[in-house]
């Protein structure tokens, strides 16, 4: 496996504005890097920056697959904790990830239409 430094996947997270990367081999996600770990790592390493991805990102992180709905990918992520996922294909093949921020604007918007239904059907009703 060819894992890049710390410093880079920083840099990356920085001219992306994102604040984690996927780590893949083969393009299956094989772990994942947050600039969260890296901040703690430096707790323990002041050279961090030269260090390995390998050596700080979480291995073998959980997947969701592409066709999951938002209230399956809401129960995953109560249930493992994780505020990222990596979203996969029916091969294992890496595709996105999904973020908390993605699943609270996907079911706001869910939330509107239902908002809007209701004063459809509702006439009188005024939020």
């Amino acid at each position: 496996m060819v894992f890049r430094a710390c410093r880079t996947c920083l840099q990356i997270c920085a001219s992306e504005n994102v604040g984690a990367i996927v780590v893949a081999e083969n393009d299956e996600p094989v772990g994942i890097i947050t600039d969260r770990d890296v901040a703690l790592a430096v707790t323990e390493d002041d050279n961090i920056g030269t260090e390995s991805v390998q050596s700080v990102m979480t291995e073998g992180s959980m997947t969701l697959h592409e066709g999951e709905e938002a209230i399956e990918i809401s129960g995953t992520i109560d249930e493992h904790n994780f505020r990222r996922i990596p979203v996969v294909d029916d091969t294992g093949t890496l595709t996105g990830i999904v973020t908390v921020d993605d699943l609270v604007a996907t079911i706001g918007e869910q939330l509107d239409n239902v908002a809007d239904t209701i004063e459809v059907q509702s006439p009188k009703y005024s939020p």
